[in-house]
């Protein structure tokens, strides 16, 4: 399979589900303020820092130098939709899942090591969270009076719009419908929130069919990543801004700080140098 570069412009616009990996990036080297401590000049000293293999939603337009990590989706007995949390065994560096799913890719808490979220309490191997998504008020319309609310698969369909039918003043009814939340942040400070998103769609449920990783990484639709835009650390959305018409984004993951594109229905193995979290005092 040819290597398709971690590099902006992007030469396809094509949906792609690679099952190859693809070049690695060079560090952007961009952290937020809770994370200037860290030298990111520098080869990693801290845990879990280094070369990383991802899944993400894949980034097509804009200066961001790749896509926002993929958080694998899980459904519990009760409906409640939870992120996947890799293996931990004390001492690890890393929680790691190897072969997740049956789908030949190794999961790593090491995706999400990146602006700033390398020093949030949540993504240490062993932090005390239970994984579930819960609501963030600040997202979408139809669930603004759920915050802190654990997100069910049923609200897609009893919440406003049916699913198959949501739709904005802008874009393309159905192409799905968008959550966003927190995830693994409960009872954290606001500053070490991990914002995600969560879109319920047809085009999930067909893609499912095709690629060993979509199928072992959705759930019944619902794809999930980790909302932080690659390029500055800005919290983007799906659907969320009329302004994104203007950059043919309707329909896309869209950061209106630098007009950022990422495609949530095209989830591509990607590497870059993961920032190491800072020891544990």
């Amino acid at each position: 399979m040819p290597v398709d570069e971690d590099k902006y412009p992007v030469e396809s616009d094509r949906r792609r589900f690679v099952k190859g990996v693809v070049g690695g990036a060079a560090l952007a080297g961009v952290t937020t303020a809770s994370a200037a401590a860290v030298d990111t000049a520098t080869a990693p000293t801290g845990a879990g820092g280094g070369t990383t293999q991802y899944y993400a939603v894949e980034n097509t337009e804009g200066p961001a130098p790749r896509g926002m990590p993929q958080i694998p989706v899980e459904i519990d007995s009760e409906g409640y939709l939870k992120g996947a949390w890799p293996d931990y065994e004390e001492g690890d560096e890393n929680a790691v899942t190897e072969n997740y799913g049956g789908s030949d890719v190794t999961y790593s808490s090491a995706w999400f090591q990146y602006c700033g979220v390398q020093t949030y309490s949540g993504v240490y191997p062993d932090a005390d969270q239970d994984n579930y998504f819960r609501y963030n008020a600040s997202g979408y319309d139809w669930h603004s009076d759920k915050e802190g609310d654990k997100i069910h698969i049923d609200d897609f369909q009893d919440l406003g719009e049916p699913w198959r039918e949501w739709n904005t003043s802008f874009g393309t009814t159905a192409n799905g419908k968008p959550a966003a939340g927190t995830w693994r942040s409960q009872d954290l400070e606001p500053a070490e929130t991990m914002p995600i998103q969560v879109v319920r769609s047809e085009n999930v449920l067909e893609l499912a069919k095709e690629d060993a990783w979509v199928d072992a990484s959705t759930a019944e639709g619902c794809v999930a990543w980790l909302n932080k835009c690659t390029h500055f650390c800005c919290v983007p959305g799906f659907k969320q801004n009329e302004g994104a018409a203007k950059f043919n984004a309707a329909d896309q993951i869209y950061c209106q700080c630098h007009q950022s594109v990422y495609d949530p229905f095209s989830l591509v193995q990607k590497a870059y140098v993961a920032l190491p979290r800072p020891e544990k005092e």
